[in-house]
């Protein structure tokens, strides 16, 4: 057992033929502290890159929000939020005192057929839920014009102003036709209008841009907003004299400006980051094979499905699951993020809470014997995630030469996945050198609401605080899922 580098008491007692698959699988998915750095180095000249008239691979969007807020912001702003699960609505009173917000909320699912419908199926999907959201939280007597709406939207987009973002590609296997290559705002708008919805788009935000603001508003040693969910991304505040491709602007010298990295296309050239043959294969079947590498390896939307193909694969060597129906593990995307957590957490003498999981989701029986491989599994998928994920932050610290900070993290994946936090801020102590008696410098800490407030915040710097309606208090604070 000597010989494995993770965990290997989780291995105890295994058969030998058992031992040299996980030995196979511990080779491909460890990556030690020379690799990280390597990684990391690459990933600051990618960021570079994209900051470029030429640009690269990550595509490091200008979100033309110039600031920070100051905390004393006020009004009522409407907020929607489309993800990849999830359509949520908000309505934000950002208040009179320094710093203070309240928010009702109300969360939509998204259905397959509206992710892969018509661009005029999906916007009146929105427009509907809004209207509906409208009419349970405003009376008549509080609607006097439209009402202003800051639109969250997290794909990678062109953007030219705040108001303004031409789709580059879908991603998280989202496939709408008639949106990529198109300003989805006036979409949007159109929809608003054509359905008589009063509200109207007063900023287009990405969901890192949002977590952002919303963390600084409430943290001022924040520096980095994150997002760790379906996807994976980040944003950052940079100097506009340091962005080749605003040059010509005629911005003022000291002008700053948010950057939306969408560093989820980091190494699309599959160059630096250790590839094994499963992500080869989640790659070739995903909507958009050759895109969002990095996103593939790392985020809450592909490591189920790591474990799926790795499973169907000792299924299909004739080493998990002997005799039984593998009709749903054949099912692509049939595991999600919580499937591994709750496995991971299970340290019951017979993994009784992992066995009912694979009952229920996969309708499969294991082993004990098998059950504690998938464990050990599950361990290998989840640390090389949070390990990559680690480089994103750090190569934006290198680069803006940030020693000590605070990074906003959102997402369901960090902030409920046991575990992933240590594993994330252990690899960054690693790539960053730390002494082993310093507490951690830059320090990944829950965020606040970036497609709520964050979304809020922007409208209210988009509209430099004009014509913004007040009524706060009024919400009833409810949230429906």
């Amino acid at each position: 057992m000597d010989h494995f580098r993770y965990r290997p008491e989780l291995l105890e007692g295994m058969p030998d033929d058992i031992l040299r698959c996980m030995k196979q699988f511990e080779d491909w998915f460890t990556i030690d502290a020379d690799q990280l750095k390597k990684i990391t180095n690459h990933f600051v000249q990618e960021l570079e890159k994209g900051l470029t008239v030429e640009g690269g691979s990550i595509p490091m969007i200008v979100s033309w929000i110039m600031g920070y807020p100051t905390g004393h912001e006020r009004g009522r702003i409407l907020t929607i939020d489309m993800g990849g699960t999830n359509l949520r609505v908000c309505d934000v009173c950002l208040a009179k005192g320094k710093g203070d917000f309240e928010q009702a909320q109300r969360k939509f699912k998204l259905p397959a057929e509206v992710k892969s419908g018509t661009a005029e199926q999906l916007w009146d999907f929105v427009a509907d839920r809004l209207d509906a959201f409208i009419n349970e939280h405003y009376s008549k007597d509080q609607i006097k014009g439209p009402l202003p709406l800051a639109f969250t939207f997290s794909f990678p987009v062109d953007q030219k102003s705040i108001r303004s973002g031409i789709l580059k590609r879908w991603t998280k296997n989202f496939d709408v036709s008639g949106v990529e290559g198109h300003d989805v705002v006036p979409q949007l708008d159109a929809a608003l209008q054509r359905k008589q919805v009063p509200a109207r788009v007063v900023a287009l935000i990405n969901d890192t841009t949002g977590t952002l603001i919303a963390s600084h508003y409430k943290d001022k040693h924040v520096k980095i907003g994150s997002i760790f969910s379906t996807g994976c991304n980040a944003a950052y505040m940079e100097e506009c004299s340091a962005i080749p491709k605003l040059r010509g602007l005629d911005l003022p010298q000291d002008a700053t400006v948010i950057i939306n990295t969408e560093y989820g296309a980091f190494d699309n050239e599959r160059h630096f980051l250790p590839r094994t043959p499963f992500d080869e294969q989640i790659d070739a079947k995903s909507i958009q094979p050759g895109a969002q590498i990095y996103e593939k390896m790392v985020a809450g939307l592909y490591i189920g499905e790591m474990l799926r193909l790795i499973m169907v694969t000792l299924h299909e060597q004739e080493r998990f699951f002997e005799g039984q129906d593998t009709t749903r593990l054949r099912t692509a995307n049939t595991l999600e993020a919580p499937f591994l957590s709750i496995a991971e957490l299970d340290i019951s003498e017979y993994l009784d809470d992992m066995r009912a999981e694979f009952k229920e989701t996969l309708s499969l029986d294991p082993s004990l014997e098998e059950l504690k491989a998938c464990r050990y599994l599950i361990g290998l998928i989840a640390t090389r995630a949070a390990r990559l994920y680690a480089c994103g932050v750090a190569a934006i610290c290198k680069k803006k030469n940030l020693r000590r900070c605070h990074v906003g993290v959102d997402g369901s994946v960090f902030n409920k996945y046991s575990g992933f936090k240590s594993r994330a801020a252990q690899a960054l102590r690693e790539i960053m050198d730390w002494p082993p008696y310093e507490l951690d410098l830059i320090a990944l800490n829950a965020a606040e609401d970036g497609s709520g407030v964050g979304a809020a915040l922007a409208a209210a710097l988009a509209m430099n605080g004009k014509n913004i309606p007040d009524g706060c208090g009024e919400q009833d604070g409810t949230e429906v899922d």
